[in-house]
């Protein structure tokens, strides 16, 4: 029961904050060893963000159907290849390349050296500031019919710095495009756009790894499938009204907020690993 209980908590706060550019994986390594319950682990945060791009399936049916149907046109009918569509189509898989193949070649590394609490700590502090420059120089010129490879190629660059937990795969992206001049709900909806193959790839990817007995790391949680299943469908609901909200805010508002929320959590993790009050 102890592990439902959890696993409910930590569906929530997946929900919350992998649309949020402050990092959902570190959320899931800081606050769970906070609880003395133990890092859940690369596969069990990898699983459970399905649940949240699930909901950016569900949020933007209309425009990935829109994509996926013009991209597929596109092959085989040459009047369809000049389409906004079909261009998006190879965008997102240009764009996801770079992520996909450093997570492939850099696995174990990810898993256990990426996953210390002073690199999430720095790169909660660093890439927050890095976000905040962006968000101040960010030119507003650029909407998303803009689009072009190379913007998607160095979003896409961006993006797999979040291979680190504590970058935010949203937050290098949308640092990435406020950069190029993109506006903000411009950069967000690629941003969103751009996760669905990384992150639903990663999870099937670590499906296998779920209920493995002696597959978890030292110091790690060995969650269950139905502890993992239970956060995936509560990360399902509570990222979908997270999407909706996020939407909202980036059309009126900075990203001030979260620059100072990642700062200050960035460094209350150094301060308690300081102290000895967290272990890395």
């Amino acid at each position: 029961m102890a592990d439902y209980l959890q696993a409910v908590f930590l569906g929530v706060l997946q929900g919350l904050t992998e649309f949020l550019p402050i990092s959902s994986s570190a959320h899931l390594r800081i606050f769970p060893d906070l609880f003395g319950w133990g890092d859940p682990g690369a596969a069990f945060t990898a699983v459970i963000q399905i649940g949240t791009e699930l909901a950016v399936l569900v949020y933007f049916r209309k425009d990935i159907w829109r994509i996926a149907r013009a991209w597929l046109l596109s092959l085989f009918k040459p009047e369809y290849r000049g389409a906004l569509d079909a261009r998006m189509g190879w965008y997102i898989i240009v764009g996801s390349l770079p992520i996909v193949i450093l997570g492939v070649l850099l696995k174990d590394v990810i898993e256990r050296d990426f996953r210390n609490l002073w690199i999430i700590g720095c790169t909660l502090i660093v890439l927050g500031l890095v976000l905040g420059l962006a968000d101040r120089i960010g030119r507003n010129e650029k909407v998303i019919k803009q689009m072009s490879l190379r913007d998607a190629a160095l979003m896409g660059g961006a993006q797999a710095l979040a291979l680190v937990p504590g970058v935010s795969r949203s937050g290098a992206t949308l640092s990435m495009g406020r950069f190029l001049g993109y506006e903000r709900e411009a950069a967000t909806r690629f941003a969103f756009l751009l996760a669905i193959p990384a992150v639903v790839g990663a999870g099937v990817f670590e499906l296998k790894e779920i209920g493995n007995v002696g597959v978890a790391h030292a110091g790690e949680a060995d969650y269950g499938w139905g502890p993992t299943a239970v956060a995936t469908v509560i990360s399902f609901v509570v990222g979908y009204a997270a999407i909706a909200w996020l939407l909202r805010w980036v059309s009126t508002k900075s990203y001030t907020p979260f620059v100072i929320y990642r700062v200050l959590l960035g460094a209350a993790v150094l301060v308690l690993l300081g102290t000895g009050a967290l272990t890395a």
